[in-house]
């Protein structure tokens, strides 16, 4: 049995259940809710159901899996935790970069952005896994094609991210977002086929939107909303052009083997442009928001193995033919088959034929 603890990050799920789907196992969720206090209880005492609520950790109890897959920070002292409860060996297999030392994992799956070379469990994917099925993208072209289908070819979606780490998307780069799609679509005689997310800034669809002669079609993410064209762009869409700093999105969009254009979302990048002190205003702005400023700090004294430079992700797909900067002409080969699913599903197999990590007694 294999249990895949879920959090409130869509990007973490879907890799964990793309991984755990594949296995052949049972599964079994098991979603958490966190409290505000996690990230102090986390580092300070390991193993632990300190970060969250009760309800969660009520859910834990035997019978214990054989296997447990996690993604995310808050998630990792609860995968440590039920392994010490279980009576027999239970392997832990982490996605992404672990805030406890390697070690404590049987295995984990990273991808290039990650500082994680020299460590033998750690294995390294050219992207990160994505959930979205031929049966999804079947059902979802069905159910979007006569809303979609009369745009003109070549259909272009533009996947929007937003806030991440030192990334924001300010009004000035959702207009250059706006002006470099809507050129791309004139010079290709085609059509727009957006979508904005969870971290889009509430701004950006208008700002967006107003960039555009091209025809178009604009979803505008909000919560509850009861149905969602992202699976049918990813059917649909001749080309896409996707925020960089999105790691999901560049994965789902790659795996289709079309042409994938990155918008480059650093404040270095089309500064030339933006001229005058309001410009720069908004630039300081950005660079003393919370999340830019503590991520600054971690590249700069954290350990090696927690930094990230998504730069890396970005000059690997580029290197590999998998995508380009938007702005500059996509290669004609097509690009290679991505097959980072089936090499983790066998690297996950062979790993439940040995003896897991026994989880250090210190705290971690």
């Amino acid at each position: 049995m294999v249990w895949v603890l879920l959090g409130h990050k869509a990007g973490d799920n879907n890799q964990v259940m793309a991984l755990a789907e594949n296995l052949g196992f049972p599964v079994v969720e098991k979603h958490m809710r966190y409290r505000s206090t996690e990230l102090w209880t986390n580092l300070l005492f390991g193993p632990n159901l300190l970060g969250i609520r009760k309800a969660s950790a009520a859910q834990l109890r035997p019978p214990w899996p054989r296997l447990v897959i996690t993604a995310g920070r808050r998630n990792e002292p609860v995968a440590r935790w039920i392994q010490r409860q279980a009576e027999h060996p239970v392997r832990l297999v982490h996605i992404g970069r672990p805030w406890a030392h390697p070690d404590c994992f049987d295995l984990i799956i990273a991808t290039p952005q990650y500082y994680l070379e020299g460590y033998g469990n750690v294995m390294t994917l050219d992207l990160p896994l994505h959930h979205i099925g031929a049966d999804q993208l079947e059902a979802a072209t069905a159910m979007w094609r006569d809303r979609l289908l009369h745009l003109p070819e070549p259909r272009i979606a533009v996947l929007v991210g937003g806030e991440s780490g030192g990334f924001h998307l300010d009004r000035a780069k959702t207009r250059r977002l706006g002006q470099a799609v809507d050129r791309l679509a004139q010079e290709l005689g085609g059509s727009l086929l957006i979508s904005t997310s969870p971290r889009t800034p509430r701004h950006a669809a208008g700002e967006l939107s107003a960039e555009l002669r091209s025809p178009y079609f604009l979803f505008d993410w909000h919560s509850g909303a009861s149905e969602n064209p992202y699976p049918a762009f990813l059917a649909i869409a001749d080309r896409f052009v996707v925020t960089g700093e999105s790691m999901s999105m560049l994965a789902e969009a790659c795996a289709t083997r079309r042409p994938v254009y990155i918008f480059d979302m650093t404040d270095k990048r089309g500064m030339a442009r933006d001229h005058g002190p309001v410009a720069a205003m908004v630039r300081v702005g950005n660079a003393l928001r919370y999340k830019a400023l503590t991520h600054r700090m971690a590249q700069r004294f954290a350990p090696r193995r927690m930094r990230r430079d998504v730069g890396r992700l970005h000059r690997s797909l580029i290197g590999a033919g998998r995508a380009v900067w938007l702005g500059q002409e996509f290669p004609s080969a097509e690009p290679e088959p991505v097959a980072d699913a089936t090499a983790a599903t066998h690297r996950v197999l062979a790993l439940m034929d040995r003896a897991p990590v026994q989880q250090p007694s210190a705290q971690e």
